[in-house]
């Protein structure tokens, strides 16, 4: 299908809706944009190729999303029959006993599961770089990262391999790759996902499920599908009275946008995102919306501190839960050395101050949401740098320099909404002198997600970024 590259999700719903394709034929054309490009990019990991043609000669359900094939993100979604490593080598040849919920909702949505994507180890990084695959490349430019966690989702869905695949976010890893790779994601509001049946209340609610994606309807009829949640859920809201499709090209208003372009730590942005996020409050204000500078003022310090102790605690308890399902211990050689040291430091943590942790930074995300709260909308860089190096964010350094020197930094802008459950979206607005695109966060009240999508399709229609194609590509 030579045109393939021309559609987003929706559009080639339509097409099959319309008898002008078959799923067959998108998922053979999906298979060779894959074998066309992944020996540059690395982002493809695990094949699910004839589950595919099965599935799509057999028929797919009547979904928003029927006989499209989608890239799945090889971490904490469990697809029944499919290999989860998670990025790591304990986990190397475990295979999903069950799907997970959003897992179910994928394929009545129509869905066809395509293949996996590269993540690093347990997603702790902003690169995905795991040992026991490749590194996936930047389509941008290959020297440099696509992002992480959802890393690999985000350099295929920008080389048009696919227009839209699942990813997660902990702490930035939807919203970090798609500004790395000129792509749309949503970080939803806390409780608009599941992770059952695997996770009940992950990271405290800092983890969230969602895709990265070319449009904001694509985006936006996503979590239509997959946000719901099971009786008992921890943090479930609502579903919004309007869906979030019908919010796409709905007028958002004159709002009152708060800019902040000062990192909570005090760090000087790169000029590139400090034009980001300037550019788009011009455009905003040329559309009739109110800027004003404003500033964070929670104490980001105090923030990663107990954050920091708060993952490798989770880190070690998800690795000691899970030999019943690897069907051994870890074992030393098991891990990375970033990850082996969370799970040494999360077995000497202190039950009471572990508890008094989640207390802090739950307190903090108020203080994050005090910040925000006086507008309709604040916007920030999605990231203080433009995409590193790969090789930058390396697993192989000692725990204290990777965390705190390396990655801390980087997520000063995206980290504080995992935190706050806030939702937040990075959107495509501008690329650099050298063509690495670097995207703007858009901060909403909780719950109030579907501001965003229409404020993003208002964005979308003014400053188009679909037909931005990297020089690598399918």
């Amino acid at each position: 299908m030579q045109e393939f590259a021309k559609y987003d999700a929706m559009g080639l719903a339509e097409l099959v809706k319309n008898k002008d394709v078959k799923p067959i034929e998108l998922v053979e054309t999906a298979i060779a944009r894959i074998e066309s490009v992944n020996d540059k990019l690395a982002c493809v990991n695990i094949e699910n190729y004839d589950n595919a043609r099965a599935q799509a000669e057999d028929g797919v359900p009547d979904g928003p999303f029927s006989g499209v094939p989608l890239l799945l993100k090889d971490l904490l979604t469990g697809y029944a029959g499919m290999r989860t490593t998670n990025g790591s080598r304990y986990f190397e040849d475990f295979v999903a006993p069950v799907d997970s919920a959003i897992a179910t909702r994928i394929n009545e949505g129509g869905f066809i599961r395509l293949a996996k994507t590269v993540t690093p180890e347990f997603g702790y990084n902003i690169a995905s770089e795991p040992e026991i695959f490749p590194p996936a490349r930047n389509p941008w430019n290959p020297q440099h990262t696509p992002g992480g966690s959802s890393g690999g989702s985000s350099a295929a869905v920008a080389a048009r391999i696919v227009p839209i695949a699942t990813a997660s976010d902990g702490g930035g890893s939807i919203r970090i790759p798609s500004s790395n790779a000129g792509l749309v994601g949503l970080k939803a509001s806390r409780g608009r996902t599941t992770l059952a049946p695997y996770y009940a209340d992950l990271w405290y609610g800092c983890a969230v499920e969602g895709c990265v994606s070319l449009t904001v309807r694509d985006q936006a009829a996503y979590h239509d599908l997959t946000q719901y949640a099971i009786p008992g859920e921890v943090y479930a809201v609502p579903r919004p009275a309007t869906p979030y499709l019908q919010e796409v090209g709905q007028d958002p208003g004159k709002l009152r946008i708060g800019m902040i372009k000062t990192a909570a730590d005090g760090q000087a942005l790169h000029s590139e995102c400090a034009a980001a996020v300037e550019n788009a409050a011009s455009l905003l204000e040329s559309l009739g919306h109110q800027i004003e500078e404003t500033a964070y003022t929670f104490d980001y310090g105090r923030l990663t501190e107990v954050f920091t102790r708060i993952a490798c605690a989770a880190t070690a308890a998800g690795i000691l839960s899970s030999e019943p399902h690897v069907g051994r211990p870890p074992r030393q050689g098991d891990f990375t050395t970033v990850i082996q040291e969370m799970l040494e430091r999360g077995q000497q943590q202190n039950a009471a101050e572990h508890y008094q942790d989640v207390e802090t930074m739950h307190q903090i995300g108020w203080a994050v949401g005090a910040d925000c709260d006086p507008y309709d909308v604040v916007i920030t860089p999605t990231l203080p740098q433009p995409p590193h190096k790969v090789g930058h964010f390396d697993m192989s350094l000692p725990f204290d320099k990777l965390n705190y020197e390396i990655l801390v930094p980087e997520v000063v802008f995206t980290l504080p909404h995992n935190i706050s459950g806030l939702p937040g979206m990075s959107l495509p607005l501008h690329w650099s002198a050298d063509g690495l695109p670097c995207g703007v966060q858009f901060i909403t009240r909780h719950a109030n997600d579907g501001l965003l999508f229409r404020l993003a399709a208002q964005l979308e229609q003014a400053q188009p970024w679909f037909d931005k194609v990297p020089p690598i590509h399918a």
